[in-house]
């Protein structure tokens, strides 16, 4: 894929996130605008040029959804979803798919195609300071899997119950991703309450 198609391809995905609350407006609004801008969206040198560019992150869900694993991050030094900086050219959604078998050595199963949420952030940690544009999806994994994480970037990794986050040491979003995740949730619940009155 070229690179205008990838950007017209992103830009679509953007478009098509509906936004939990005027935050997430405001950010899909600054993005839109950054990719029609023509401005390089793409990390192109380690370690942050140009000084915003397109990130994907990849909450890894229990089945049920009733927890979710974080990695507690060497140079961010917070407990953060998995992922990574979206190579020059290449689809987010494959981003997600080559990030979880370097990071975690997994397939990643998605619970959705799109990503859940979009966000803006300036970074923290022991990293050179620029700004991640986010898209973060949801993935399903099995809690008892085995997982060949990344020793190089983690500490470690852990799954957590959804009450027991540790949102002060986390991403500033993590709330609101969650907000967004339970409302998928609910969507899929009332689906599959449906397509059982028709079987």
């Amino acid at each position: 894929m070229n690179t205008t198609d990838i950007r017209s391809k992103i830009h679509q995905v953007v478009t098509s996130i509906i936004p939990l609350d005027k935050a997430e407006q405001e950010h899909i609004r600054f993005v839109l605008d950054w990719i029609e801008s023509g401005s390089e969206i793409f990390r192109i040198e380690k370690p942050a040029t140009p000084e915003t560019h397109l990130v994907s992150y990849f909450v890894i869900a229990s089945p049920y959804m009733d927890q979710i694993l974080l990695v507690d991050h060497k140079k961010a030094g917070v407990w953060l979803p998995p992922g990574g900086h979206v190579d020059p050219g290449e689809d987010p959604k494959e981003a997600v798919r080559r990030e979880a078998k370097e990071e975690l050595g997994i397939e990643a199963e998605f619970f959705s195609d799109k990503p859940l949420l979009l966000t803006v952030t300036k970074t923290v940690g022991n990293i050179a300071k620029h700004t991640d544009v986010s898209l973060w999806y949801l993935l399903k994994c099995d809690p008892h899997q085995s997982l060949d994480y990344d020793l190089n970037e983690f500490n470690q990794i852990r799954w957590f119950r959804i009450d027991e986050i540790p949102f002060e040491k986390s991403d500033p979003h993590m709330k609101r991703f969650l907000q967004k995740m339970s409302h998928h949730k609910n969507l899929m619940v009332n689906c599959a309450i449906e397509a059982d009155k028709w079987t």
